[in-house]
């Protein structure tokens, strides 16, 4: 009876073991890339909505098809190599220690075609003040629902 409990066992964690491998296989490509920000340029979307009660002087770039957060500039996605030039050409003059938020917010961030061209191009410019808003699901759940402020849609 034991080696029966034994063998289960042993075949069991050969199961696992090889389904995980096969799990390995099919991860996203997106998510094997790697990320061209650090954990600390991620800002959270409460801190942004705070900054943005506040008043507080900071330039957010919409680089993704979402709508438009509070004083966000619409730049279109980032995927588009005409796009990441628009938001090279927004940002090229302004002082490498502007604060700089990036947002898209499509759809789960390691699955997103366009922070990361768009971060990439912030990191070229040397920014000292970078920050990507840490959508891990996407803009819908982590700031339209919580109520935080969007652009005023003109009718």
């Amino acid at each position: 009876m034991k080696n029966l409990l034994l063998k289960t066992i042993a075949v069991l964690l050969i199961f696992v073991a090889n389904s995980n491998i096969s799990k390995a296989q099919q991860i996203p490509s997106a998510q094997l890339q790697s990320n061209p920000w650090t954990k600390s340029q991620l800002m959270e979307p409460s801190v942004l909505a705070n900054m943005i009660e506040k008043g507080q002087k900071i330039r957010i770039y919409n680089i993704g098809v979402v709508e438009d957060i509070k004083g966000a500039t619409h730049l279109g996605a980032a995927s588009e190599k005409q796009n990441v030039e628009k938001l090279t050409k927004v940002i090229k003059g302004l002082p490498k220690n502007e604060m700089i938020v990036v947002y898209c917010g499509c759809c789960p961030m390691d699955k997103c075609p366009n922070i990361r061209p768009a971060f990439k191009a912030l990191n070229e410019q040397k920014f000292t003040k970078a920050y990507l808003l840490n959508l891990t699901v996407n803009l819908k759940t982590e700031w339209i629902n919580k109520g935080y402020p969007l652009a005023q849609t003109v009718k």
